[in-house]
C-alpha cells in the first residue's frame, strides 16, 4: 500500500509552527549567541579595515533578529563606518517582518539595507546576467544551505564575490549531530521534497576542500528536548516530530514499523542524550568561516 506520508514543506503554516516549536525546544539561539559573543567580534574586525564603507551580504536573512546582531558587531568593531547591507531572501512575509524590524531598531543611521525578493539561486543567475559582480566584505550563509540546488557551484560563487580580506560564514547542521544520523538511516524512507536536501558540515567542508577554498570550523554544542515525541497525544510531540522527519502530520501517517524505529534510535546515544529525565537529541552546529 502507497504511504501516505507528504513532506512538511507541502503545508506552509505547519511548516512555521513546527520550525518554532523546534526553537523553542531547542537550544539553537543560545547556540547561535554563543558564537556571536565569542568567535564573530573577531571574524569581523578582520574585514573592512581601511574602507569606508562596509559591504554586507545576507543570504537567507530570514527575518532579521541574527542580521541585526551581526550588523551591530560590524558598528562596534568599526566605529562610524558606512555599512551597506543587502538581504537575499525569497518570503515575502520574512521580508516585511525584517523591516518592522529595522523600523522599531534605534542606532541603525549609517547602515543602509536593500531587500531582494529571490532565491541564492535567482541572485546569483541575476548577477550573472548583469555582468557587474559586486564584491563583499562579509557574506553569511545561516541555515540556508539545505534549500540549494548546486551546493558547490553556489559556494563557489559567493565565494567569487568576497574582496579583499573578506569572510563567508556559513552555519549549518555538524556532521557530528543526530541529523546526520537521521538523515543518513531513514532519509531514503521519508517524504523528499525538492526544497530541502540533507546536507550537513561535513558534506560542505569536503565541497570546500575540492574547490581549494580555505576555511576554519568550529563546531557548538546544540540540543533539542524531544521528551514530548515519546508522550502519546501531545501536540508539541506531533510537531516536533513532523520537524525532525520534515513530514507533515507523521504521527499519522508513518508506517507503524518505521516509526517504531524512529522512536527506538531517538533514544539512543549516538541520535540524544538522556538527563534529568529528558530526552535531548544531538542539535550540533558548526560555524564555517570561508577566507578570500
Amino acid at each position: 500500500m502507497a504511504s501516505s506520508m507528504r513532506s512538511l514543506f507541502s503545508d506552509h503554516s505547519r511548516y512555521v509552527e513546527c520550525f518554532r516549536r523546534f526553537l523553542s525546544n531547542s537550544t539553537e539561539h543560545q547556540c547561535m549567541q554563543e558564537f556571536m559573543d565569542k568567535k564573530l567580534p573577531g571574524i569581523i574586525a578582520r574585514i573592512g579595515d581601511t574602507k569606508s564603507e562596509i559591504k554586507i551580504l545576507s543570504i537567507g536573512g530570514g527575518s532579521g533578529e541574527i542580521d541585526l546582531q551581526i550588523l551591530s558587531e560590524a558598528q562596534a568593531q568599526h566605529p562610524g563606518v558606512r555599512i551597506s547591507n543587502e538581504v537575499v531572501e525569497p518570503s515575502a512575509e520574512q521580508i516585511t517582518k525584517y523591516k518592522e524590524l529595522v523600523a522599531k531598531t534605534s542606532n541603525l543611521e549609517n547602515i543602509k539595507f536593500t531587500w531582494h525578493k529571490e532565491t541564492s539561486s535567482e541572485y546569483q543567475n541575476r548577477m550573472m546576467e548583469k555582468k557587474e559582480i559586486q564584491k563583499y566584505d562579509f557574506i553569511h550563509m545561516i541555515q540556508m544551505l539545505y534549500y540549494v540546488e548546486d551546493i558547490p557551484a553556489t559556494l563557489k560563487f559567493f565565494h567569487g564575490l568576497l574582496a579583499t580580506s573578506a569572510k563567508i560564514l556559513i552555519v549549518l547542521v555538524s556532521g557530528t549531530s543526530g541529523w546526520d544520523k537521521l538523515w543518513k538511516k531513514y532519509g531514503s524512507r521519508l517524504p523528499r521534497d525538492d526544497l530541502c536536501q540533507y546536507v550537513t558540515s561535513s558534506h560542505v567542508t569536503q565541497m570546500l576542500d575540492k574547490l581549494g577554498i580555505k576555511y576554519e570550523c568550529y563546531d557548538l554544542l546544540s540540543t533539542m528536548d524531544v521528551s514530548d515525541c515519546f508522550i502519546d497525544g501531545s501536540e508539541n510531540g506531533d510537531l516536533l516530530w513532523d520537524f525532525l522527519t520534515e513530514t507533515r502530520h507523521f504521527n499519522k501517517t508513518a508506517p507503524p514499523d518505521l516509526k517504531a524505529e524512529i522512536t527506538k534510535d531517538l533514544q539512543e546515544p549516538e541520535f540524544s542524550i538522556k538527563k534529568e529525565g529528558k530526552v535531548l537529541f544531538n542539535n550540533n552546529l558548526s560555524f564555517i568561516v570561508a577566507e578570500a
